[in-house]
């Protein structure tokens, strides 16, 4: 039986999955999101700062969607996903899978019931490995 940290993770994944990414509900208002590597590395406080840096990433591309492949609870408070990804470019007009990416992971920090901690280990642009914890 999966935790309930876990639980919580794969609630937001069901929403991510099918493009909605407006509600942070998940979110502690202090959370911290950290995009590790990839094009533009970045890291944000805040439920504001999560949310620009979303809505910045999410301006490059139509039809974004993250996927869930794998949640593997690493101790009490962290989840480790591996995901993969689709969409297309709007300055390219390449679908994702035309870049040779390979996918990534996001770790999720959890305590109390809220995520407090994002950090995205991405190749959704086949620029660097897929790394990750």
């Amino acid at each position: 039986m999966a935790s309930a940290n876990v639980e919580l993770v794969r609630s937001i994944f069901e929403a991510w999955e099918r493009g909605e990414y407006s509600s942070a509900e998940w979110a502690h208002p202090g959370i911290e999101y950290v995009v590790v590597e990839g094009p533009e590395p970045d890291s944000r406080t805040g439920l504001a700062g999560m949310a620009e840096a979303w809505g910045e990433f999410l301006s490059a591309w139509d039809d974004w969607r993250i996927f869930a492949d794998e949640y593997r609870e690493l101790d009490d408070d962290r989840v480790r996903v591996r995901v993969h990804a689709s969409g297309r470019s709007k300055t390219s007009g390449l679908e994702l899978e035309q870049t040779g990416a390979r996918g990534g992971t996001c770790l999720f920090h959890v305590r109390s019931g809220r995520i407090t901690r994002l950090v995205v280990y991405y190749d959704f642009a086949g620029l660097a490995p897929t790394a990750g914890p």
